[in-house]
């Protein structure tokens, strides 16, 4: 078959070295790219958020699959775009993919649904934002309406600092129209998942689960991130929760969707809380997580263009899919000052001995001038494996340590905490 990747991030290199293993992939395309999707097949300079282009680009090229790493575009409807030109694409449609496009949407699905989830309330005006949080006697969090790339969650610390993000978000427009909503949530309590399912619009099947470390430094403390490292699997997280949360949450939000005309098919994310009352949903994903697919395809056993296909051809209850009995870890590299401006074109200096228990995904890397430089705030992803937690946390951070460019910054504790569900 020759694939069609989009994107161009870490999570998309990660796909692309999967993919790439399947004895269905003739050709791999990747658009745009990094320089570590090219070591796995062809970079394509297409503007992702140009459908016709992208289908055209199908057409000519005789794709017989695409895989849609980023949310943007999924928001932006390339997948109703690709099916309407009859190419097979793995991905919601653009409907479904409001389950993370629009939080006001995804929180109203989940009441209308009874999804466990925290208490919220909706605000399109600043000043009545400003009097609700005056009211209420709970820990809350403020997010951005729409997509912020992982950077629209805020956790105040007291009333003045929310009534300041309220401001920055609502009436100064910091992420631009996805400030348009916001939602002020009751703060939930616990350790944090993430469980990412295989849906093919009818049922679904569970991955390993995940936990992401979303803060920028050790112990859990500075600004919130995109993400700086991940392990999987969670050794608190048993067989039986997974099927509990499958059932009271991701099967629920399947059958809704179906309920509500737009069968969900793709990858659905749940950001879970495992709180004294019960896992709760922070937010439903509609693609990979990132940094979580660093961790999660290493382990998956099985093929997966494979289990994409029998997603879209909605034979996903009969497919296999099998996982490793391993543990991996993965390490973010961020530039300097990341989640902050950023310097980009740093060299950066990678190891030569890569071997299949250490695996360096590209995130935000360029090649200028035939030197990998940096091109963005999570440079590289550095994923170790092992047959358990404390060697795959060894083998990442080995090589982590054979890495360097200048102002490179990483946490050190990445999957160190698991025993203690932090």
């Amino acid at each position: 078959m020759k694939i069609l990747l989009i994107g161009c991030g870490g999570r998309e290199h990660a796909m692309a070295w999967k993919i790439k293993q399947s004895p269905l992939c003739a050709h791999l395309y990747t658009a745009p790219g990094n320089p570590g999707t090219a070591e796995c097949g062809e970079n394509v300079d297409l503007d992702i958020m140009d459908n016709p282009a992208v289908a055209a680009f199908c057409l000519q090229n005789k794709i017989d699959l695409v895989m849609v790493g980023p949310e943007v575009p999924l928001a932006n409807g390339i997948v109703d775009d690709l099916k309407r030109s009859g190419i097979a694409a793995f991905g919601p449609v653009q409907d479904a993919a409001q389950l993370e496009s629009s939080k006001p949407f995804s929180k109203d699905f989940m009441r209308k649904f009874n999804i466990p989830t925290a208490e919220y309330a909706v605000f399109s005006d600043a000043k009545q934002a400003k009097e609700h949080i005056s009211r209420i006697n709970y820990d809350f969090v403020i997010k951005a309406g729409g997509l912020t790339a992982g950077k629209g969650v805020y956790l105040p610390e007291s009333l003045e600092e929310a009534r300041q993000i309220i401001d920055s978000i609502m009436l100064e427009k910091q992420f631009g129209e996805a400030g348009n909503e916001i939602i002020v949530e009751e703060r939930l309590q616990g350790p944090e998942i993430s469980l990412m399912a295989f849906a093919d619009g009818n049922t679904a099947v569970a991955m390993i689960p995940v936990q992401d470390h979303k803060r920028l430094l050790d112990g859990q403390k500075g600004p919130n991130t995109g993400g700086m490292g991940a392990y999987a699997p969670v050794p608190f997280c048993s067989k039986h929760d997974i099927q509990s949360m499958m059932e009271n949450i991701i099967l629920p939000a399947v059958n809704g969707m179906k309920e509500l005309g737009t069968p969900y098919l793709g990858i659905l994310y749940a950001g879970l809380m495992l709180t004294d009352q019960g896992p709760k949903v922070l937010e439903f994903n509609c693609r990979f997580g990132d940094p979580e697919t660093q961790v999660v395809l290493p382990l998956l056993a099985s093929d997966l263009v494979q289990i994409a296909l029998d997603c879209i051809s909605g034979k996903l209850a009969t497919a296999s899919v099998a996982w490793k009995e391993q543990s991996a870890v993965t390490v973010v590299v961020a530039s300097a000052n990341y989640p902050g401006q950023i310097h980009k074109g740093i060299q950066i200096n990678l190891p030569q001995n890569e071997n299949q228990h250490e695996i360096i995904f590209h995130a935000g890397t360029a090649m200028q001038k035939g030197k990998l430089v940096t091109a963005g705030g999570r440079v590289l992803n550095i994923t170790g494996i092992g047959e358990d937690l404390p060697k795959a946390i060894n083998t990442a951070y080995q090589t982590v340590s054979n890495v360097h460019f200048d102002g490179m910054q990483y946490r050190t504790d990445i999957g160190k905490g698991a025993s203690l569900n932090d």
